[in-house]
């Protein structure tokens, strides 16, 4: 079944810890009560998008984090939650489902917790912080930062689809560069030359000694890329006995033409539009940094006595 979501987690989070009745560590937490909701080993395994914690940790962990700040568990020590009268309280009057909006309404606390601290002179207080149930603090900001930057791929493809071919060339130049392909520029650079009239539009160096190349194509195409290219893009590098292409494109590729790419003994690359984007947002190729925003964690090994 699908991860659970914080409004699914916080009961059964407080009833665990209302069976065991005493000190739990937060580690033991995730795996005593992943079995409640039957998550296999793969859904316990799931990574956030940024490949930074388990989605299943880190919900869990938010959980207890929302119950401990509503008044419903105590924290002796870090890392380690028990249920107190409040808690058992809650279990016996309380919803179903213990939902922020729920926490919010029987723990002051809680409430200052998930409302903005009010700037001097703004007038009326902010309003209280309601996440989406199913999402934590933390799933909030890698989604918002995965919005963004699907909005500035949009627009590097854009941007593309109107430049001049030559300028696309450049692009991919700087971006297998980049990348650690070719070694130098000026070796990077030879891939705008074409090395035959058989279609492929340069070579470039796999690593700094040149032990091993890669054929490049680039196309700055409207027009979606099927099999014939592909094929035609696969009979060049047969000719020159070459066993690693790329095929780079701003369009797209059919069905079709990525089913044959996979299936020649080759290793032949297919990069898309959105792909390309995506690399050259990785790489910072033609794009700048506005803002940077420094998420900080309490440094539990500072507070610890020597």
């Amino acid at each position: 079944m699908p991860i659970p979501n914080l409004d699914d987690i916080r009961r059964p989070t407080l009833n665990l810890l209302a069976e065991r009745n005493s000190l739990t560590k937060i580690s033991d937490v995730f795996h005593l009560l992943a079995p409640k909701f039957h998550l296999t080993e793969e859904e316990m395994a799931e990574m956030l998008p940024s490949n930074t914690q388990r989605k299943w940790h880190n919900r869990v962990y938010w959980s207890c984090f929302d119950l401990y700040k509503a008044g419903l568990l105590d924290r002796p020590t870090k890392g380690n939650y028990q249920i107190n009268d409040a808690g058992r309280k809650s279990l016996k009057e309380g919803p179903q489902q213990f939902s922020r909006k729920y926490l919010s309404e029987i723990s002051k606390e809680f409430l200052k917790f998930i409302t903005p601290n009010q700037e001097k002179g703004l007038g009326k207080p902010m309003q209280p912080i309601l996440f989406p149930e199913s999402r934590t603090p933390d799933e909030q900001i890698e989604s918002a930062f995965s919005q963004l930057n699907e909005s500035l791929a949009s627009e590097l493809q854009d941007q593309m689809a109107k430049m001049d071919p030559f300028r696309f060339e450049q692009i991919v130049v700087d971006l297998l560069f980049a990348m650690g392909y070719g070694g130098s520029r000026e070796e990077a650079a030879k891939v705008t030359k074409k090395s035959n009239d058989e279609g492929i539009d340069g070579v470039i160096n796999e690593d700094r000694l040149g032990l091993d190349v890669i054929y490049v194509q680039a196309k700055r195409w409207q027009n979606t890329v099927g099999r014939k290219e592909i094929q035609s893009f696969v009979g060049a590098l047969a000719g020159q006995q070459a066993n690693k292409g790329v095929f780079i494109t701003t369009s797209d590729f059919t069905q079709t033409a990525t089913d044959y790419a996979k299936s020649v003994h080759q290793k032949v690359i297919l990069i898309d539009g959105a792909r390309l984007a995506e690399l050259m947002i990785e790489h910072n190729i033609g794009v700048t940094t506005t803002r940077t925003i420094s998420l900080k964690r309490i440094d539990s090994d500072y507070f610890e006595e020597n």
